[in-house]
């Protein structure tokens, strides 16, 4: 949807979840020579500027990285957390907290010579921020087309090895649908290839039902199974709505990554939680 910009969320709960995990399994991917290619169906804009008016505008990142900073607190964190906040720090070099890279940018970092990054982007503001933040770069490509029917051209990647990151709006409730049939067109082309799916935690049935259905798609096309984590920082508004946390479906997870989560989401639930309620929920297969 046109409309969404990130920047207004730009380091909320829900990019400290994601982008944590996101480093893990590029890590992961790390581990052996290889090439891999990462392909992100929704990059954004790929930084971010927390003092700008977006991201001021509703100042989410108060209630997510900032819960995190000062960096002093990498001795305190467990693997998965540090090492996501040491990258949000490599981001801010003078220790004040100010710019906060998106997935592509994390992405970046972690990336070595022989890997491969491809970026959709249909906003065309977010687009052209984009194309400015990776201008030269021969190992990134940026495309302006949507990102689900972009797969097609970008799996299996010549190395077989190499993650699909889908992470939505949904503010149009087709995107779940969408979702669920590009992950099983993934693995139909790329059955080892790890599939993250990131989605809002809300009182919506489409968003409920997303991770049954992803389930279904992994147990019967992944060749490693499947881990489900969602974390819960929110009560519902006045009106009975509003964003309660997010979760994360990932499809041939590293068998590293149930231990890594299972240690880091109760600091998550501690230092994000919004109140008494708030928990998390982590399964797998």
């Amino acid at each position: 949807m046109l409309a969404y910009r990130h920047a207004f969320h730009a380091g909320n709960h829900a990019d400290v979840l994601k982008h944590a995990v996101l480093v893990a399994l590029l890590r992961h991917l790390n581990l052996k020579d290889k090439a891999w290619r990462l392909i992100d169906s929704h990059a954004g804009a790929g930084a971010y500027a927390l003092h700008a008016e977006h991201a001021q505008k509703h100042a989410e990142y108060k209630q997510g990285i900032a819960k995190l900073w000062p960096t002093s607190n990498l001795l305190d964190l467990p693997p998965l957390l540090a090492d996501y906040l040491a990258q949000v720090q490599a981001f801010n070099p003078h220790e004040e907290l100010t710019l906060y890279p998106g997935s592509p940018r994390f992405a970046r970092a972690l990336m070595r010579p022989q890997d491969q990054l491809r970026l959709f982007e249909l906003h065309p503001t977010d687009h052209a921020l984009l194309v400015e933040n990776f201008a030269g770069d021969k190992q990134v490509m940026v495309h302006k087309a949507d990102g689900f029917a972009g797969l097609k051209s970008q799996l299996p990647p010549p190395s077989r090895r190499g993650l699909l990151l889908m992470d939505p709006s949904y503010e149009i409730k087709t995107d779940y649908p969408a979702v669920v049939a590009a992950a099983r067109e993934a693995l139909t082309r790329f059955a080892e290839g790890m599939v993250m799916v990131w989605y809002p935690h809300i009182d919506l049935r489409e968003s409920l039902q997303l991770p049954t259905r992803l389930k279904a798609v992994a147990e019967t096309q992944a060749k490693k199974g499947w881990l489900h984590a969602r974390l819960t920082v929110a009560e519902p508004n006045d009106r009975g709505f509003g964003m309660l946390g997010s979760g994360l479906f990932i499809i041939n997870p590293p068998h590293t990554l149930m231990a890594a989560l299972r240690e880091g989401l109760p600091l998550l639930v501690r230092l994000l939680g919004q109140y008494a309620g708030a928990g998390y929920r982590l399964e797998g297969a």
